[in-house]
């Protein structure tokens, strides 16, 4: 682990391919804790940055962590990218390089590409190269805090552009009468998917569920009648 030479990785590069893997290329905030979250998962992950300090820190905690330069066709044709299905290119501090990386590996047709964008324009350049999967950390971060921060929701999780999955306490409303009987769909215009009692484990919820107090739930619905709901006390 650490600091590998280019032409000494390839071998290992190509077995990590060959297993649930994906490679991550910039190894800064948001690449390191992606990377060491899929590991969690059970994800084999090749890290790839250019700075050292990055690298020695990830030393013992990916499959294997690469310093290389990741604009360079050469270098990621040694390091095997052709042969993931999936990278990730997570460099945020220099737009420019993250435009050259995912230009190379689309070119080499094979990894399904997810590419952090820093802003709208940096994110309209890679949707227009064909990358697959342009995602906006900080923006997506901000728009979720937003609304939890005006609502009582304990979560939100924006499903799609309107539609939303929120995590409330279960309103008083609701509580000790079976959901079936709730007329809830019709009236608030929401499904309730799932709840939780106490530290148990969430189970599924159905008609024949009876929620009380302290129970927390899960929400799905439009954005605004999920939130709204998530008021009700």
């Amino acid at each position: 682990m650490g600091r590998f030479p280019i032409f000494s990785a390839r071998d290992t590069s190509r077995r990590i391919a060959e297993a649930d893997s994906v490679a991550v290329i910039g190894l800064g905030r948001f690449g390191s804790s992606l990377a060491l979250e899929l590991m969690a998962s059970g994800t084999e992950v090749l890290g790839i940055d250019n700075h050292e300090e990055l690298v020695q820190s990830l030393n013992g905690e990916l499959t294997q962590v690469v310093r290389a330069d990741a604009t360079k066709p050469e270098v990621l044709a040694q390091l095997a990218l052709e042969e993931f299905d999936r990278v990730v290119v997570a460099i945020g501090n220099d737009v420019s390089a993250s435009i050259l990386t995912c230009s190379v590996l689309l070119n080499m047709k094979s990894p399904v590409i997810w590419a952090k964008a820093v802003n709208d324009q940096h994110g309209l350049i890679l949707e227009q190269l064909g990358v697959q999967h342009v995602i906006y950390p900080e923006k997506d971060m901000g728009r979720r805090v937003a609304h939890l921060v005006r609502g009582a929701a304990l979560d939100y999780i924006e499903v799609a552009k309107g539609y939303a999955l929120v995590k409330a306490p279960v309103p008083g409303m609701f509580q000790n009468v079976a959901l079936g009987a709730t007329d809830l769909r019709k009236t608030h215009r929401v499904t309730v998917a799932a709840f939780q009692h106490g530290d148990q484990p969430w189970t599924n919820a159905d008609n024949q569920t009876v929620l009380v107090e302290g129970d927390t739930i899960l929400i799905v619905g439009a954005t605004a009648d999920a939130e709204a709901f998530a008021q009700l006390r």
